[in-house]
């Protein structure tokens, strides 16, 4: 056998084994590696060769689920570990604990030099662990955040793995993790490792520059190295038809978004009238309103509002119907529920209140909430899961399904009906209205548990999808069909993974459930046509390298430019933009604005968003206060106002958002400069730390700290959070009537002599003051 320059790269040497194997009738082959323990990683050709293309140049690897991905970074690890710290990405904590134990497990390494870094634990503590490691599995988002604090080094890593790597698109972590890493490490090598790049080569192309990977190896089920490892996953459909009921309930529906959309296409918002338009294609008749709005200013046209509206209202439509389709009655009952209590509440939506009053929504929610039966979906989910107890009691099958409430709703009928089920819900961390989410340690209890067989039915959301390794998975279950071939491929390969597996895709007739299967499945045809033909087309791949320009400044570290960053704000994404630019970053805890530039500049940052909330917010230091406290502190302070959408973002007056302008601009004397993004952002911070530390030659100092209240400014606050009342009016009020009392005691024509006082802004004082206070618990 000839002997591939991958194999004397990684200086493996193959035992042949004195104990017999089940697998295929052959004597089981293991890697033999001074840092990989023995019996530990299977021979696999394909995995040796991969690895050693990965060591000699940056490669993004594409193999099937199931196919030893991780084994593959393992490799390359084991031949770079001696050389410096190794990196490895993944997604999840799940995954990260997973790739942990794994790494452990097989690494001829002490346990305590291979650690895990996730959100969970303290940035102090990371710091420690980071030092004293040899190996680190974390996720992206802790490591970009202790990259940007710079209480970690990307220095002397000398191998860092992307796991699902098709995520290193946009402004994923991953991208911006990889260009750190390529400017800081000399001798950076990078391994992308993914089942799933996309059916497209330009988004290919596009994950290879973002990531720095110069070449792309593929292997298919179809390579001959690769098909005996390969277990058979068989798919079938299981088609329902909706109950009579439900489908005239539906109808109604249908006929009533039919009529939202003519309005929009009347207004000029749609291009077509369809009672089968789609939640995408309504989301960007949405973003093209939203844009209409930004274009017409302060006083945008009736004509948008309008459109907004009956947006607002066929989106809701569309949702209602998709949960009658394709999830469940009851989720469809909730959901109505859910628009009626926003059509009763006085700060309900128009759309709702609207809604709520059509006569054919009126119908189809009697309609609903008269039927008692389920979803045929349900009954037939809990029969292929039943069956497979049946025919295998310690089987373990995944469910999967779009919606957290249908997650529950599943494991409860699952737990309740069937005798042999033990089910358990898989989602998210994010807590959402009425639903928790699972912390990422019960997560991973979860995994484990099911892994061992407590539990025996994992209902899981999309979070249940990306790479959890449960080798002994029987069956998956697609409580509905995705139209994503990554999703679907990911879903696909929870199964099959050591033994033979089952793949059972449920579909209501006739609804959007099919049209997702269809499309689906033609998308993972024509990504297995482009794994094929990229195979063959590698040399043709013209893969761009980013550039990161030249890092070396003819300036020594010491003499560089500095910003001080406040913490809060490295999610923001200019603290990341800022790296990018020839200055030093350093994070603080600070107490007044958040980027200081100089001893003299400091500016606060909002989003469009940011702004509308600490305009409304009084209770905690709003937007006056910080502003206060910047102009105390320092000589020229500035507000930086980022994004669009300043008057549409929230339900304010545009009168009353000018008025906000105005008194920052005028009685704070604090110029507001606005940005479109992050990175302009960044562009003007830079530019003026450059104009004043260098040409200034200004130094920057961190000491500026909130101050106490005087009384003054108490009594001033006070006033001010009276309805339509600024700090100049506050300060008049004061002044004309002395004392606080005196105002809360003054009758509407005393109120009107004061001027800035008109007939309305004195009605609503003296409305605010003698009002009888209601609690939550009054009707009133």
């Amino acid at each position: 056998m000839r002997i591939s320059n991958s194999f004397i790269e990684l200086s493996l040497i193959i035992k042949k084994k004195n104990e017999l194997f089940l697998k295929k009738g052959k004597m089981t082959e293991y890697v033999s590696h001074p840092n990989i323990k023995d019996e530990k990683i299977e021979k696999r050709v394909y995995q040796i060769e991969l690895a050693g293309k990965a060591l000699n140049n940056n490669s993004l690897v594409v193999l099937p689920t199931g196919l030893g991905k991780t084994a593959v970074s393992l490799l390359v690890i084991a031949s770079k570990i001696d050389q410096g710290k190794c990196l490895v990405l993944s997604p999840t904590k799940p995954l990260v604990e997973q790739h942990c134990a794994f790494f452990r497990d097989c690494l001829d390494i002490k346990n305590k030099k291979i650690n895990v870094l996730t959100g969970e634990t303290t940035p102090e503590e990371r710091e420690k662990i980071w030092n004293s490691s040899k190996l680190i599995i974390a996720t992206p988002q802790v490591i970009k955040n202790d990259s940007l604090s710079n209480k970690i080094s990307l220095k002397n890593v000398s191998h860092l793995t992307f796991d699902e790597a098709h995520r290193g698109v946009g402004d994923y972590s991953y991208v911006f993790i990889a260009e750190q890493y390529v400017k800081k490490s000399e001798n950076h090598n990078i391994l992308g490792i993914t089942a799933s790049p996309g059916s497209e080569k330009s988004k290919i192309k596009n994950i290879c520059e973002n990531l720095f990977l110069k070449n792309v190896e593929v292997r298919t089920e179809k390579d001959p190295t690769v098909e005996p490892y390969v277990h058979e996953k068989n798919i079938e459909w299981e088609k329902v038809k909706l109950p009579k009921e439900i489908k005239e309930a539906k109808k109604h529906l249908e006929d009533l978004l039919k009529e939202k959309m003519k309005e929009l296409k009347k207004l000029g918002y749609s291009k077509s009238a369809s009672k089968n338009t789609s939640k995408s294609k309504l989301l960007k008749i949405q973003s093209k309103l939203q844009g209409a709005l930004n274009d017409e200013g302060p006083n945008p046209s009736g004509k948008i509002y309008s459109g907004l509206s009956y947006q607002a209202e066929a989106f809701k439509l569309r949702h209602l119907i998709d949960l009658l389709e394709t999830e469940g009655i009851e989720s469809a009952k909730k959901y109505i529920k859910k628009i009626e209590s926003e059509s009763n509440s006085s700060g309900g939506s128009k759309a709702a209140k609207r809604l709520s009053n059509e006569l054919k929504f009126k119908k189809s929610k009697h309609k609903i909430k008269k039927f008692e039966g389920r979803h045929p979906k349900i009954d037939k989910c809990k029969k292929v899961v039943s069956k497979q107890l049946e025919k295998k009691p310690d089987s373990r099958i995944i469910v999967f399904t779009e919606y957290r409430q249908m997650a529950e709703q599943l494991k409860n009928i699952l737990n309740k009906e069937l005798e042999k089920a033990k089910a358990v819900r898989f989602v998210g961390q994010a807590n959402k209205k009425n639903d928790k989410g699972l912390t990422q340690k019960k997560q991973v209890e979860i995994i484990s548990d099911f892994a061992k067989g407590d539990y025996n039915v994992l209902v899981g959301t999309s979070v249940a999808e990306e790479g959890l390794d449960i080798p002994s998975t029987d069956s998956v279950v697609f409580y509905e069909p995705v139209p994503s071939e990554i999703r679907s491929i990911q879903r696909k390969g929870r199964t099959g993974r050591v033994r033979e597996g089952k793949v059972t895709v449920l579909m209501t007739k006739n609804t959007k459930d099919e049209g997702f299967f269809w499309a689906s499945k033609k998308r993972e045809d024509k990504m297995e046509d482009a794994m094929e033909d990229l195979k063959e087309e590698l040399d043709e791949l013209e893969i761009k390298q980013r550039k990161i320009g030249d890092f070396s400044s003819s300036k020594q570290d010491k003499d560089k430019m500095k910003i001080f960053a406040d913490h809060r704000e490295l999610n923001s994404g200019v603290i990341e933009e800022l790296n990018k630019l020839d200055l030093e970053v350093e994070i603080k805890q600070l107490e007044v604005g958040d980027f200081v530039l100089s001893s003299s500049v400091c500016a606060e940052r909002k989003t469009t968003e940011d702004f509308i909330s600490s305009m409304i917010d009084r209770g905690k230091r709003g937007l006056f206060d910080q502003l206060n406290e910047l102009n105390k502190n320092f000589a020229s302070p500035i507000l930086l106002l980022e994004g669009e959408g300043l008057y549409t973002s929230r339900q304010v007056h545009p009168n009353a958002i000018r008025g906000a302008i105005s008194t920052v601009s005028i009685d704070y004397r604090i110029p507001i400069i606005n940005t479109k993004d992050a990175e302009e952002t960044a562009q003007y911070l830079f530019s003026i730390a450059k104009k004043e530390q260098e040409e200034k030659e200004k130094s920057i100092r961190f000491h500026a700290k909130k101050s106490s209240r005087t009384l003054k400014e108490k009594q001033e606050y006070i006033v001010s959070a009276l309805p339509m009342i600024g700090p100049k009016t506050a300060k008049t009020l004061l002044n004309n009537f002395g004392t606080i009392r005196e105002i809360v005691n003054a009758e509407k024509r005393d109120l009107l002599k004061i001027e800035g006082i008109g007939e309305k802004r004195a009605k609503r004082i003296i409305e605010i003051l003698t009002e009888k206070y209601h609690n939550n618990n009054s009707k009133n």
